[in-house]
């Protein structure tokens, strides 16, 4: 059973929304999915796209692919034009890809009004650059454009372009739910009577879903258990509208699930590095919660999951994360029981169940702390220094706080400049810094880094690479709580994030500044 994984996330998922990849982004997308193990990359339009023909040039000396074959998409030959005298067709055969892939009209109401021409002659469009591109040598995919749709309102003729595409040579017909409307029951239906009308079996079709109903992965599954053997998808999902069908979470399904062979061994587990990748190269932050590969795939946050997955992890885990490239995480917030700290602690590194006292401390302290707007499920810096904390394990504060000052100065020139001051004890010595910043989080930084760094000059590594703010509502009145988030990078590629919670945002931040240099300190010396 051989199955045709075919990505397009270099042509169709390009079409998402304030998406841009430059000619060397689309190389470097190439080869991440060619590790991935995907069988074909549809890298854009050459001839139509000046940035995909370059691609296709550099990608002839540029790329040396293990698993997959370059694909070239364009249209079939213009109504009225000789396939020959098409310079659009003649733009796919100078890609000198091994595979083209074609869009075609398969609704007629499209063929009449959008491409204004007849039935007949897009039948012979479809037929004429088919055989004209087999003629060449080039294997040949047949997108029919708004097939599920074309073929509600008139399957006879929907058929018609299907039966044109696979009679003039082309190795699959691709069925497209262009407007993304379809459900998986209407997409198995209609790909079990439009074999039947034809006599031809299912393996000689494609599916490309959109995702406009959420059930792109669905309806491109439901295909591939009525038969088909060639699937269409993105990384990620990228696309226009709400996007294509994410090509990790068929993949996943179909092998994991389904049992069905469609990568080469040793790919699947590739797949979390690769979608992270891709989105850093799109310039697109990871979902957290896409399906396989978010970073909240496999997270748990409820204590009776935590008491649960203490006995056997897949109780709670539809598969093992570590077979697509991720983890288990488990989640401390209120919701948390004694089996989710100690299991947040064990993947820290920290042993509480040998400690069952320090384990009840710490459960009871978050539990406390969540309540007054404390959350610890994304700041497990702060976390761990609490668990050490309470195993008497904790590293030793860097200084001693005698008191901070922060002035903001809104100047004649509309210039807003922030300044503080800091007097602090270190290794028994007195020291006052002071320094400004373009905001008063920013301020103090500099200053406590400009009063430490002499004693610890581990700290001029560190960077302030992230900072979030939010107002929590008070329990009285119209009183208000801030959370800070602060996460830290150390320059190797290490970073954490550490919590602050205040009814004043400075003070909420100094909290979240100090947890940060003193875990980040420690993890120096290791």
């Amino acid at each position: 059973m051989t199955f045709q994984v075919y990505d397009t996330t270099l042509r169709d998922g390009a079409q998402r929304e304030g998406l841009s990849y430059s000619v060397v982004d689309k190389l470097a997308v190439a080869r991440l999915l060619d590790e991935f193990g995907v069988g074909f990359i549809e890298g854009g339009w050459p001839g139509a796209v000046p940035k995909d023909t370059e691609f296709f040039r550099r990608a002839r000396t540029e790329l040396d692919l293990r698993h997959a074959l370059l694909v070239a998409f364009g249209a079939t030959r213009r109504a009225g034009l000789a396939v020959g005298e098409d310079p659009q067709v003649r733009g796919l055969l100078d890609a000198q890809t091994p595979a083209v892939a074609l869009v075609a009209k398969a609704d007629l109401r499209h063929v009449e009004r959008a491409l204004r021409t007849t039935a007949a002659e897009n039948l012979a469009m479809i037929h004429d650059t088919v055989t004209h591109l087999v003629a060449e040598g080039r294997r040949v995919f047949v997108d029919g454009e708004h097939f599920f749709d074309g073929y509600r309102f008139d399957p006879a003729y929907t058929a018609a372009v299907v039966e044109t595409a696979l009679a003039a040579g082309a190795e699959r017909m691709v069925l497209c739910d262009t407007n993304g409307g379809m459900l998986p029951s209407q997409v198995t239906a209609a790909i079990a009577d439009l074999t039947a009308r034809l006599g031809v079996g299912p393996e000689l079709l494609g599916i490309h879903c959109q995702n406009d109903t959420a059930c792109a992965v669905a309806n491109t599954v439901a295909a591939v258990e009525a038969g088909v053997r060639h699937f269409q998808g993105t990384a990620n999902g990228y696309g226009e509208r709400p996007g294509n069908a994410d090509i990790f979470a068929v993949v996943a399904n179909l092998q994991l699930k389904l049992g069905l062979p469609v990568l080469p061994e040793g790919c699947l587990g590739q797949m979390v590095r690769v979608s992270h990748a891709i989105a850093e190269i799109a310039n697109i932050a990871p979902d957290t919660h896409q399906a396989y590969v978010g970073a909240a795939a496999f997270a748990h946050k409820a204590g009776l999951h935590a008491s649960a997955i203490k006995v056997d992890p897949l109780l709670y885990n539809h598969v093992d994360p570590q077979v697509v490239g991720n983890d288990m995480r488990i989640l401390i917030t209120e919701m948390a029981g004694r089996a989710s700290v100690e299991l947040k602690s064990r993947e820290l590194g920290l042993d509480l169940a040998g400690h069952p006292e320090a384990l009840s401390r710490v459960t009871r302290r978050v539990k406390e702390l969540e309540a007054g707007g404390w959350s610890f499920e994304a700041a497990d810096a702060s976390f761990e220094l609490l668990v050490r904390s309470e195993l008497d394990t904790a590293p030793a504060r860097p200084f001693a706080l005698e008191s901070y000052r922060v002035l903001v100065e809104h100047r004649e020139d509309g210039a807003v400049v922030s300044e503080a001051t800091v007097k602090i004890r270190v290794r028994g010595e007195r020291v006052i810094a002071t320094a400004e910043g373009n905001g008063p989080v920013n301020a103090l930084d500099e200053a406590l880094r400009a009063g430490l760094t002499r004693h610890y000059p581990e700290l001029r590594d560190f960077e302030l690479a992230d900072y979030k703010v939010r107002i929590l509502e008070g329990t009285h009145g119209t009183g208000a709580v801030t959370r800070v988030l602060l996460e830290t990078a150390d320059g190797t590629g290490r970073d954490w994030t550490t919590v602050g919670v205040h009814p004043n945002v400075v003070e909420a931040s100094w909290h979240a500044l100090v947890d940060a240099l003193t875990y980040g300190l420690d993890r120096a010396r290791v």
